[in-house]
């Protein structure tokens, strides 16, 4: 037998593997080789084999991100204005960052912020405040949910919108005395989104990834699958790949926003599992379902707390598609091989989800089909047995726990946190739900939401209730072996096993055995995906 790579050896090596945990492991062509104790594992070493020790730190599988959206925050490192809490504390910080942007900004370009919390920054700016901060610039600020946005009168005029223009189909442009207030809702922000997306190239797509790449490494993430990706994005990464910039492994999430783009891949007969373990096609996404903190998910029961100016009431949210429409088109990427997967955040869009999918199953029946709904973050006990009988996945936002979680409290009250990402439950009656940050709506960070699971707190000190909360093994889980088999992925990563990937990350916390309240500060020593080093502190 050749002689290893590389072996590490001292380490608390969380394997994630029935075979239990171990000190050490040997590295074989970019795969572990073989796992146990150093005295055994030292032995396989040979004269190229590089040696390395952990110092008795803790030793985890490469973090699994399964829904995330690196192409958006790709352009958005490069070019737009980050508008997160720890950045904009005031309405006034707000005005004036963007007044400051505005003075080094070329003529003709708009103003583009993103991941902006207004609960946490001082509340939405008026119009008026926006268009004399902008000095008759367009703007659009995409708030931190990604469904809903700031726009200021240039902007409505550089898109055409007047105040006769009728609200488009699944989307809002909020009036009060019919005037518009600059927010705009789900499809309505779309518009605005689109004119500044329209400006980005494949190349933007494929610089911001190098700036995502880092960010990623550097939390111990070393897969991610991207969400709603578009096809601009998939030409990108294929350029990147011929280019040998990969330095972790990509799953594409297709986009079911984007006309064609499905039913191109149903065309060709491209099902998922197409492609290597650098970039693979995972599934198709539809996205029917919008955000709590945003007061647009769709529930049964009418939100809580103080609408928003220009907000119907009662609000109950609303759904993005038309449910005999959305069946169609997730039957017909079911039947050619495609993995499903549907957005629900509320109880009612998870029932929705759940009913297209279902009525998808009954058209062609599948065993192991391992449908997917994303974020599935209202999980009622009625929704929970759903999932349970159909066999469905909870793909869970976990990253909203942390950052979004006091929204979440005061949209739809303390007594409704019991049914919010029910870890506790949904592993007792063995629902697999993998977690994912779904960048950059939440940070890069999984620590801070492996936390939350744990203590069922937010770092601001919200309470998520405590009833579901789960041990560290079983928070590390949903980011390790529950997610790559989520993606259909499990014998090729989310474990430290002999055969995988050889990816894994070092920590400077012990988050399985140490203060569950450290976890949310843990910093990553170093990433390693197939054995090579990517990342150092």
């Amino acid at each position: 037998m050749p002689a290893p790579d590389l072996i590490l050896t001292n380490g608390r090596v969380a394997t994630m593997d029935e075979g239990g945990d171990c000190t050490a492991f040997a590295v074989l062509g970019g795969r572990f080789l073989a796992t146990g104790g150093d005295a055994a594992i030292r032995s396989l070493a040979g004269p190229g084999t590089r040696l390395l020790d952990a110092g008795g730190r803790r030793v985890i599988p490469g973090i699994v991100d399964g829904h995330n959206h690196p192409d958006a925050y790709a352009v958005r490192l490069r070019s737009w204005t980050l508008l997160s809490p720890d950045r904009v504390r005031t309405r006034a910080e707000l005005l004036d960052i963007i007044r400051a942007r505005c003075a080094t900004l070329p003529p003709g370009r708009w103003f583009a912020g993103y991941r902006l919390n207004e609960r946490a920054s001082g509340g939405y700016p008026s119009l008026a405040e926006l268009d004399d901060a902008t000095g008759g610039r367009p703007l659009f600020i995409l708030r931190t949910d990604g469904h809903l946005g700031l726009a200021n009168t240039a902007a409505f005029a550089a898109c055409g919108i007047t105040q006769e223009t009728p609200d488009p189909p699944f989307g809002r442009f909020d009036r009060t005395e019919g005037r518009f207030t600059g927010l705009v809702r789900e499809t309505a922000a779309h518009v605005f989104l689109n004119a500044v997306h329209g400006q980005d190239t494949e190349e933007d797509i494929a610089e911001g990834m190098e700036l995502v790449q880092d960010q990623c490494l550097s939390h111990g993430i070393t897969s991610i699958a991207n969400s709603l990706c578009p096809s601009k994005a998939i030409r990108a990464y294929q350029q990147m790949k011929r280019e040998n910039r990969w330095r972790l492994r990509l799953g594409i999430i297709a986009s079911g926003r984007e006309d064609g783009l499905i039913e191109a891949l149903i065309a060709a007969g491209i099902q998922s599992g197409f492609g290597d373990d650098t970039l693979r096609l995972i599934g198709v996404e539809w996205c029917p379902d919008c955000s709590t903190s945003g007061r647009t998910a769709a529930y049964h029961a009418p939100y809580r707390g103080t609408p928003i100016p220009g907000e119907p009431v009662p609000n109950t949210g609303m759904l993005l598609y038309e449910k005999d429409d959305l069946t169609r088109r997730a039957t017909a990427a079911h039947k050619a091989g495609l993995q499903v997967m549907i957005e629900g955040v509320g109880d009612r869009g998870i029932d929705f989800a759940l009913d297209v999918m279902e009525a998808a199953l009954a058209a062609h029946p599948v065993e192991d089909h391992r449908m997917r709904v994303e974020h599935c973050c209202n999980v009622t006990p009625e929704i929970l047995a759903r999932l349970k009988r159909g066999g469905f996945v909870d793909s869970s936002a976990t990253g909203f726990m942390d950052e979004l979680g006091e929204a979440y409290v005061a949209n739809r009250g303390q007594e409704e946190m019991r049914h919010m990402w029910p870890h506790r439950a949904l592993i007792d009656a063995g629902v697999p739900a993998p977690g994912h940050s779904d960048f950059a709506v939440c940070r890069v960070n999984p620590f801070t939401a492996l936390a939350a699971m744990v203590t069922r707190r937010t770092t601001t000190g919200a309470d998520l209730d405590a009833r579901q909360a789960v041990t560290p093994r079983e928070a590390l889980a949903a980011y390790t072996t529950l997610a790559a088999w989520a993606q259909r992925e499990e014998h090729e990563k989310g474990r430290i096993a002999p055969g995988l990937l050889a990816d894994f990350a070092i920590l400077d916390t012990d988050i399985l055995e140490g203060d569950p309240a450290a976890i949310a500060t843990t910093r990553v020593l170093s990433t390693h995906v197939g054995g090579v080093e990517r990342f150092r502190a």
